[in-house]
């Protein structure tokens, strides 16, 4: 498969709440690097649609979860061995911290921000780890 030359707009949801970070463990992929990754919630933003947008549509069919979307923490282009993408990362908020639903994950923690690189992080998500305050 050829990469595709522009890369593919993510947002992703960096949702905190008293001082822990949820993540996200993908489903399998084609991909095995980033198959059963881990991540921060979100998805591709679709044509006419803006970020913000795309993140509530996204959460709420990933997770079937309403979240209070805030400012901008990073946005860069990450090269994957099959295509690219430019992930936009935006800290958010929950009221219910527990009230979502797995439908395209198989698990979830809420950690620390010294806790995050236990896990075994797509690429992408791991290099935004560091603006978010991970140690």
């Amino acid at each position: 498969m050829e990469k595709t030359k522009e890369p593919t707009r993510v947002v992703c949801a960096v949702v905190e709440r008293n001082g822990k970070y949820l993540c996200m463990k993908r489903t399998r992929s084609r991909y095995a690097y980033i198959s059963e990754h881990w991540e921060f919630p979100g998805g591709k933003v679709e044509q006419g649609e803006c970020d913000h947008e795309a993140l509530l549509r996204e959460i709420r069919e990933e997770m079937r979860w309403d979240i209070f979307v805030g400012r901008k923490i990073a946005e860069f282009d990450y090269d994957y061995p099959h295509f690219s993408t430019r992930l936009v990362a935006y800290l958010c908020r929950c009221d219910d911290e527990d009230s979502f639903k797995l439908l395209d994950h198989l698990d979830y923690r809420w950690l620390a921000a010294d806790e995050l690189e236990s896990l075994e992080w797509t690429a992408a998500d791991r290099e935004l780890l560091k603006y978010i305050g991970a140690k």
